[in-house]
């Protein structure tokens, strides 16, 4: 039995939370409430675990066996135990800040004793010795994913396709001793793939010193996640690799557009793909009076929390969509602040259809801070800009076919083994100058675009067949997030030229259209509606 089918296993067991009432958002929460103290007793069991990290009494061997009533007071009173640390009684259980933060609020729902001892003995049933040696940590995450592309669970939100994960981290090459960090961690695939590359180059880190070891373990990973129960998700993922990060774990609660992200400390790397979409209700992310751009866009106050928080000197991989490429006002002053303050080198533009929401068109950004001995460190510091277009020509990904390593391979190669970019590149990929993948831009070129960087030279073959036109509901898609942004523009070019009153009125009319009530509430609730679209 491989992992993908132990995934399955673990996702059938879905079947039985819907017989006891529980609906789908909450079947991957309740299912790693359990999952987790299995695979912890099997990770100890087998060694990799040196300790058992949860309390007497907590274990996979106080429940399993038991059976009725007695099996589901006992299960509760351990996720009790294991969220506030004491029993019942209030007797101390443990002190392990971690495993509290893990099971923060943990409750279960299940309602029938059976249900919860036919999870227990699926549980047992798997060949978990097969499961350990391919990693089990690298199963949960096979469950989450699993989770992200089953659409009903809305999922996909967070989670990023790991080819394209592994690929950022391969180009970015994380070293030991160097802060890693993700201010919008979701299940914490960047930080977990970024531990695992480097566990390749060092024989799972079996050639570090105590000192670099115990770095890596508590101190070179750090994120922000601002839903609680996927930074539980996170939490788990993180200690099942090996990764136990602070008192707080390795990722924290809280939102990076605030106090949790003005604290963050300098890093060497991030890597992250930051919620698309608006600031609810419209309103500038100005909690943080550290960034100098006021915007309801999230992914404009994303950008400038990471250029502004690498060190000198320091790397970005981030996934943004177009808008942040095009848009006018502050989005130009975001851009044009992040190609003085680093050097932009390269840009990749995603294919279509390879995250949850059909038509949201997204790209990789590659930047390097300005180092302390470059004098162009706060102005000037992108010189040129290459583009590699991986979305013009290509098949429309989805279940049927699925995005993967081998589409990344070139623009890898391509790329050059230079972290920052610097390794010779030439404009000669699957063509000549033109006709090429990958082209370099000025940036002289560049402003005179009115420092525009969603720039397209590639003819789409499709676009001229009817019959190989994408799907109907991406071409929908695609539309709906063009009008979305086109409509979030005008209206802040609408405040700008002082007509906020006219916006009130327009939105008020759009939620009538609409079918919603007058009264604010649901008057927000539509302009917020409009403005986040698909990629809400």
């Amino acid at each position: 039995m491989n992992n993908n089918d132990i995934v399955q296993k673990l996702w059938n067991l879905c079947d039985v939370l819907r017989d006891d009432g529980i609906n789908y958002s909450d079947y991957v929460t309740e299912l790693v409430l359990l999952l987790f103290i299995k695979m912890v007793h099997e990770n100890t069991e087998a060694g990799t675990l040196k300790k058992h990290p949860l309390p007497e009494g907590c274990r996979w061997t106080d429940i399993n066996g038991k059976s009725g009533i007695n099996l589901l007071n006992d299960y509760k009173r351990i996720l009790l135990s294991l969220s506030t640390g004491k029993d019942a009684d209030d007797n101390l259980v443990h002190e392990d800040p971690l495993i509290s933060a893990i099971y923060a609020d943990a409750q279960t729902r299940l309602r029938e004793p059976r249900h919860l001892e036919q999870m227990i003995k699926t549980l047992d049933q798997i060949d978990w010795f097969t499961a350990a040696k391919d990693g089990l940590g690298d199963l949960y995450e096979g469950l989450l994913e699993k989770n992200a592309n089953e659409t009903k669970s809305g999922a996909g939100q967070y989670f990023t396709p790991r080819a394209l994960i592994n690929s950022m981290v391969r180009c970015l090459k994380p070293r030991i001793g160097e802060v890693i960090q993700d201010p919008a961690a979701g299940t914490a695939g960047f930080l977990v793939a970024a531990d695992q590359y480097m566990r390749e180059q060092t024989d799972d880190y079996l050639e570090l010193n105590a000192r670099d070891a115990a770095f890596q373990k508590h101190k070179a990973f750090v994120g922000i996640e601002l839903v609680p129960n996927t930074r539980r998700l996170s939490l788990m993922n993180c200690l099942l690799h090996g990764i136990e990060g602070d008192d707080e774990g390795v990722v924290h609660l809280g939102n990076a557009l605030g106090d949790a992200g003005k604290a963050l400390p300098k890093a060497d790397i991030i890597l992250a793909n930051p919620p698309f979409g608006t600031s609810k209700g419209g309103e500038a992310s100005n909690t943080r009076d550290d960034l100098t751009y006021k915007t309801s866009n999230k992914q404009l106050a994303f950008m400038q929390h990471i250029y502004r928080n690498l060190k000198p000197g320091g790397r970005a991989a981030v996934v943004l969509p177009d808008n942040v490429l095009f848009e006018a006002g502050v989005g130009t002053d975001v851009r044009r602040d992040l190609m003085n303050k680093c050097n932009l080198h390269t840009i990749l533009r995603l294919p279509t259809g390879i995250f949850y929401a059909q038509g949201v068109k997204t790209n990789v950004l590659f930047f390097q801070k300005g180092s302390k001995d470059d004098p162009r460190q706060e102005e000037g510091c992108t010189q040129r800009v290459w583009i590699y277009d991986l979305r013009s020509n290509m098949p429309s990904f989805g279940k049927r076919t699925p995005f993967g390593d081998a589409h990344l391979k070139p623009f890898e190669d391509a790329y050059g083994d230079d972290p920052n970019g610097n390794s010779p590149r030439a404009e000669n990929v699957e063509g000549i100058g033109e006709l090429s993948r990958f082209r370099c831009f000025t940036r002289e070129q560049i402003a005179e675009r009115g420092d525009s960087l969603d720039i397209s030279w590639l003819k789409d073959a499709s676009s001229e067949n009817a019959a190989d036109l994408p799907a109907p509901e991406v071409l929908a898609g695609e539309a709906m997030a063009e009008l979305t942004e086109a409509l979030h523009e005008l209206e802040e070019l609408m405040k700008a030229l002082g007509a906020e009153d006219e916006v009130v009125a327009q939105k008020r009319l759009m939620a009538e259209v609409m079918g919603f009530e007058a009264p604010e509430a649901q008057l927000q609730a539509a302009s917020e509606k409009l403005q986040a679209g698909v990629q809400e």
